[in-house]
């Protein structure tokens, strides 16, 4: 499975409503540890079934962003039921990001 966009408009069906647990990636395209967590994201997308990875570009989403309290990136956070139950920020080596998805 490929990495999501997640906007404001597909948030609560993508992220609210899923039956997996979500982790959401916060960043931006100006950002550098955000370029460096992006390959990570994509191979996690790709290889951890029991999970939807997705992207929310906080300059295109400043309502999520907010909502959030993000305030530095790249923040990641993990969805499940509709509970924030991990998050991290700044760059993080794959093993620790799969481990979130398994609080």
């Amino acid at each position: 499975m490929s990495v999501k966009t997640i906007t404001k408009d597909n948030f609560d069906s993508e992220v609210m409503n899923s039956d997996k647990p979500v982790l959401l990636d916060f960043w931006a395209s100006w950002c550098g540890p955000c370029r460096m967590v992006a390959p990570i994201l994509e191979d996690i997308s790709n290889e951890v079934t029991t999970a939807v990875v997705g992207k929310i570009n906080i300059d295109e989403q400043p309502e999520l962003a907010k909502n959030f309290k993000v305030m530095s990136i790249p923040t990641l956070v993990v969805i499940k039921d509709g509970k924030i139950i991990n998050t991290a920020v700044g760059v993080r080596p794959k093993a620790d990001i799969i481990k979130m998805l398994e609080a």
